[in-house]
């Protein structure tokens, strides 16, 4: 799998993404989401609770995170990636969970995600 393809964001049309941290599929935070209200994003989030087909969780810049939709495969680790449509500032409908596993480097994802929709931007399109 070619990694840029783990940070990009794509249109609800395509399959193509393009770069977000959080925007499908582009790395990006939860303070990102309401630039991308209405767009397939990808996100990884450590995850708190899931109760009543919702899983709230912790993005990466520690903000909370609400997931709804289909299911999640169980059992869920600590840390998941999701593809989704953003419904707001700060729930995201899902579309696709991945277990990332119960170790992750939040703070070192949360920089790419800053790089990467700041001064690096260019290279994540």
């Amino acid at each position: 799998m070619n990694p840029r393809s783990l940070f990009y964001s794509s249109s609800s049309s395509s399959h193509f993404c393009v770069p977000l941290c959080f925007a499908a599929t582009k790395p990006f935070t939860q303070e990102l989401l309401q630039f991308y209200v209405g767009r397939r994003v990808r996100a990884v989030m450590q995850v708190v609770r899931s109760e009543g087909g919702v899983v709230i969780g912790k993005s990466t810049d520690e903000k909370q995170l609400v997931v709804k939709g289909p299911p999640p495969p169980a059992p869920l680790t600590n840390f998941v990636e999701v593809i989704g449509i953003v419904d707001n500032d700060r729930s995201i409908r899902a579309e696709i969970w991945t277990n990332f596993g119960n170790v992750i480097d939040m703070f070192s994802y949360n920089k790419l995600c800053q790089l990467a929709n700041g001064e690096f931007k260019h290279l994540f399109v």
